[in-house]
């Protein structure tokens, strides 16, 4: 592994560990604040980190954060399995946003609006199987979550562009040019 590389892996694993002690912490405020699990706090940080870091670090950390927050604070539980759901989802997020962003990028709009329905189609396709595994209606389930992330997924279209053009007019040692590579 060259110098280039090194710094590259190093890079995203520190905004990695930024974008995961984020993701843990974003839920208790919103939950303090009395604005719950409709605004998908777990997932913005971990969706925004997969333009700040390379595919395989957003992907793994969007697959850590939410059985670790769920060790740690009982959300999401882990039983039912919302935590498993949210891992998915959130390694989905960030995973996809990085791949397509190496393709499309400075244009944000493209790795963003693909990641978010990658995230939310496998949420609903996880819900609907986990509800009939269940023996519950997946129709119902499945619409429940698109219903109920709304407000979350209307967050993440406003706040993502906003804070990735932040970092890439930033630049800097730690965000680079901003294209996290």
């Amino acid at each position: 592994m060259g110098y280039a590389e090194l710094l590259v892996a190093l890079r995203s694993m520190v905004i990695s560990a930024a974008m995961a002690a984020l993701a843990l912490t974003l839920p208790l405020a919103f939950h303090a604040a009395g604005l719950g699990s409709q605004f998908l706090p777990m997932l913005l940080p971990l969706l925004i980190n997969g333009f700040l870091s390379t595919p395989a670090w957003a992907a793994l950390t969007g697959l850590l954060v939410p059985p670790i927050s769920a060790l740690a604070t009982g959300m999401p539980p882990l039983y039912p399995p919302v935590a498993a759901v949210v891992a998915a989802e959130g390694a989905t997020l960030g995973g996809v946003a990085a791949l397509v962003w190496r393709l499309t990028r400075p244009r944000v709009w493209p790795a963003l609006l693909t990641a978010v329905a990658c995230g939310r189609a496998l949420a609903v396709a996880l819900t609907w199987t986990l509800a009939q595994a269940f023996e519950l209606p997946g129709g119902v389930a499945g619409w429940a979550v698109i219903v109920h992330g709304l407000p979350g997924t209307a967050l993440q279209l406003v706040v993502t562009p906003l804070v990735v053009r932040f970092a890439m007019r930033r630049g800097g040692p730690l965000f680079g040019d901003g294209s996290g590579s």
